[in-house]
C-alpha cells in the first residue's frame, strides 16, 4: 500500500492514557543517566522521592501512542523511517503523579520526490483531571521509502543555525553501558537497542542508544548549565539528530548564550562525532 496524501495527513492517531507515578519519574531520570554520583545533591531530587522533581524531557515518553506509523493502513514503509528532529515545549513543570492523556496529530507532510518525504507531528500531554496542557511534543519523521505521492514539496522548516565561534560553555555527561536496556522500558522496545544480532544486521557494532535517550541526556545538560536544575525555568528545546550514540560513551553538549536562551549541539567525546545539531533552547516565560 502506497502513501495517500489526504489519508495520511488526517490519519487518526489513537489517543493514549497513562497513570504517571513517582516511581515512573524516578526510573526515567535513572534511564537517562542521573544518579551515577550518589553524592550529587543537585541530581538527587530527580531520583529520590523526597522533594521529587520530574525531568522536563520525560514529556517525550508520556502518554505515547506507540508505533502507529507501522500500521498497514498508513501506507508507510515503516522499516525505512528515521527520527529526524525533536521539539519539546514545557508549559509548566511536569507533576510526579497524575492521570495523563496524549492527543497526537499530523501537522504536515512534505513530498521530497525520490528522496522520500517528511512527516511532521505533535502530541499534547494533558492533565486528565484539569484538562490543562502540560507539554507539547513535536517530531519530524523522515520517510525514506515514501515519496512521489503528490503532496506539496515544501516549505521545509529551516533549522536553527549553529554559531561558528567557540562555545561559551560545555557539559560532559557519561552514559552507562547498560543504559539502552533501561531506557527501552520507558516506551520504545525496539530490539535494535538490545539485541546484538539485530544491531549488526542494521550495520552497527553493538546495540545503539535510543535517539530520545540522547535527547534526555542533552536536556539534562541544558537543565544543569542554564537552569540550575530548576524545571520551572525550562521552556522549549528544538534539535536535529545527526548520528547514533553507543551506550557507555560520553556526550558533550556545547552551548552558546543567546537572548532568551541558547544555541547548542552535542558530540560523542570519545569519537568527536556530532550526534545532535542545530539545537535551540528557550527559557520558560
Amino acid at each position: 500500500m502506497a502513501v495517500e496524501y489526504e489519508k495520511l495527513l488526517h490519519y487518526p492517531i489513537p489517543e493514549a492514557r497513562q497513570r504517571l507515578s513517582p516511581k515512573d519519574a524516578m526510573f526515567y531520570a535513572l534511564s537517562v543517566g542521573l544518579g551515577q554520583d550518589p553524592m550529587d545533591r543537585e541530581q538527587l531530587p530527580f531520583v529520590y522521592e523526597k522533594g521529587l522533581r520530574v525531568l522536563p524531557s520525560m514529556a517525550v515518553v508520556l502518554a505515547h501512542p506507540g508505533f502507529w506509523i507501522a500500521k498497514p493502513d498508513t501506507g508507510v514503509d515503516a522499516v525505512k523511517v528515521l527520527h529526524g528532529e525533536q521539539s519539546l515545549t514545557l508549559h509548566k513543570p511536569l507533576p510526579a503523579e497524575a492521570e495523563l492523556v496524549g492527543r497526537s496529530r499530523i501537522t504536515g507532510l512534505v513530498d521530497r520526490g525520490d528522496k522520500g518525504s517528511l512527516l511532521y507531528s505533535e502530541r499534547e500531554i494533558i492533565d486528565a483531571a484539569s484538562g490543562e496542557v502540560l507539554a507539547t511534543v513535536g517530531q519530524t519523521t523522515f520517510m525514506r521509502g515514501d515519496g512521489n505521492f503528490g503532496g506539496p514539496s515544501g516549505p521545509v522548516a529551516k533549522p536553527h543555525p549553529e554559531p561558528t565561534h567557540a562555545p561559551d560553555l560545555s557539559v560532559e555527561l557519561g552514559t552507562r553501558p547498560e543504559q539502552a536496556l533501561y531506557y527501552r522500558l520507558n516506551a520504545d522496545m525496539n530490539p535494535l537497542h538490545a539485541d546484538p544480532d539485530i544491531a549488526a544486521a542494521a550495520g552497527f557494532k553493538q546495540p545503539i542508544l535510543h535517539g530520545l535517550c540522547t535527547f534526555g541526556v542533552v536536556c539534562h545538560a541544558l537543565l544543569k548549565a542554564l537552569c540550575g536544575y530548576d524545571p520551572a525555568r525550562f521552556g522549549r528545546v528544538d534539535l536535529r539528530f545527526s548520528s547514533p550514540v553507543y551506550p557507555g560513551e560520553t556526550i558533550r553538549t556545547e552551548i552558546w548564550h543567546e537572548e532568551g536562551g541558547a544555541a547548542f549541539r552535542a558530540f560523542v567525546a570519545e569519537r568527536e562525532k556530532q550526534v545532535i545539531s542545530n539545537g535551540r533552547f528557550r527559557f520558560a516565560g
